[in-house]
Parts: structure tokens; sequence; C-alpha cells
């Protein structure tokens, strides 16, 4: 079981790397092009333009809210029907909502990605788009909603950290391993699509961690595993 003091020291690493990632896109903004030239195929397309790849990003786009949506569904089941086991808490269900309203919601698609109006590779000129390229920390790009920074689909898919860390017993670290897969191969595709560039993935990967880590930390603050239905 991960103890308190263990969160605390990945909470500070992931503000520390949260840092260090800002400071090197800014000081080193061509690296976001490059990043983004391996996955680009010319004439304004990137290698994730088919079937395959649109296939896996629905699968990465609808598992968050599905596994949400599942939580809820059987707390309430189990509060019509007492004995139907096993079902998340109350306290597990309000850990879920919180870390997905504040994190991916507000903190991601209401404050960062209207507001900062950064293009994406496929709407910057570099990629036969029309837009000019910004770097991360510009808030002057021509994108005017929906902007590249940060990655939405990214930062819902590392949500999943929140049931993995509610996740009981013995399962809990392959849970929060999968979780960590899962976000990186989101993000991934993203990129592959010329949705986002590598300091969108990067920091949204590790601003909602910070965000679902805080709120477990206060929901859960001696780190136990919640039990079912408590």
């Amino acid at each position: 079981m991960m103890t308190a003091a263990f969160l605390t020291r990945v909470q500070w690493g992931l503000i520390g790397l949260s840092l260090i990632i800002g400071l090197i896109f800014a000081l080193f903004p061509q690296i976001d092009l490059t990043i983004a030239r391996l996955f680009y195929l010319g004439e304004g397309h990137f290698v994730g333009e088919n079937e395959l790849v649109d296939v896996l990003r629905r699968i990465g786009y609808f598992t968050p809210a599905s596994v949400l949506i599942l939580s809820l569904v059987t707390w309430g089941l189990a509060k019509w029907k007492k004995n139907l086991t096993p079902a998340p808490s109350g306290r597990a269900v309000l850990f879920l909502c919180l870390s997905m309203a504040l994190g991916p919601g507000l903190l991601v698609n209401l404050i960062l990605k209207d507001n900062w109006h950064r293009p994406r590779p496929v709407q910057v000129v570099e990629f036969q788009g029309e837009m000019e390229y910004r770097p991360w920390y510009r808030l002057d790009g021509q994108c005017q909603v929906n902007c590249s920074f940060v990655s939405g689909e990214t930062s819902s898919a590392f949500w999943m950290l929140a049931p993995a860390l509610i996740t009981p017993g013995p399962w809990q670290g392959p849970a929060m391993v999968g979780a960590l897969v899962f976000g990186a191969l989101v993000g991934l595709l993203r990129m592959a699509l010329g949705g986002h560039f590598l300091s969108d993935v990067l920091l949204a990967a590790t601003l909602t961690s910070l965000v679902v880590l805080a709120l477990y930390r206060l929901l859960y603050p001696s780190c136990e595993t919640p039990p079912p239905q408590s």
C-alpha cells in the first residue's frame, strides 16, 4: 500500500517535472515541431489518419467516461439493492467525479484549452495549415476555441489514475501501471493524428495526475484502500 509520505514525494516530483517540461519547451520550442514532423507524411497529412487509429482513438476517448458512468451506476444499484457486491463507496464515487470535473473538465477544457489559443500541429503553416506556430507559453495564437494546449483526451486518459488509486489490494499497482500506459498511448495517438504537440501531451499528463493525487490525499488522508460500499 502506498503511504502518505510516498505520495507527497510523488506530488512534489510531478510539480518539479511539470516545471522542467515547461522550461525545456520554452527554451527550445522547436522540439515540438521536430517531434511533430516524425508523424508528418506531407501535404497536410499525418501518419495516424487511418481506420485503425480512428478505432483506437474512439476506445481511448470513451473509456474514461465509461468507467465513471459504470461506477455511478454500480453505486446507485448498491444503494437500491443492499446486497450488490462489489460496488464503489460513496467516497470513491465522489473522488472519481471530483477528479474528472476539476482535472479534465475545469482545468484542462475550461481554463486552458479555450483560453490559450495555441494552434494544433495540423493548423500551423509548417504542416500546410494556415496559422502561425506558437510555443506553449504564448497566448497570442490564432486558434479561437478547443485549442492545442493542453491535450484534453490525454488528460481524460491520465484521469484513469483515479480509479486505479482506489483499486483494492494487490490489484492497485498493476492498475496504476495500466492507467499510465493507457494515458501514454492516447497521447501518442493524438500526436500521430496531428492533434497535439509533445508538450501538450506531457503537461496534460502531469497536471491531471497532480489534480488526481491532490484530491486523493484530501479524501483519503491516510491513503487507505477504500472498502466497498463504505
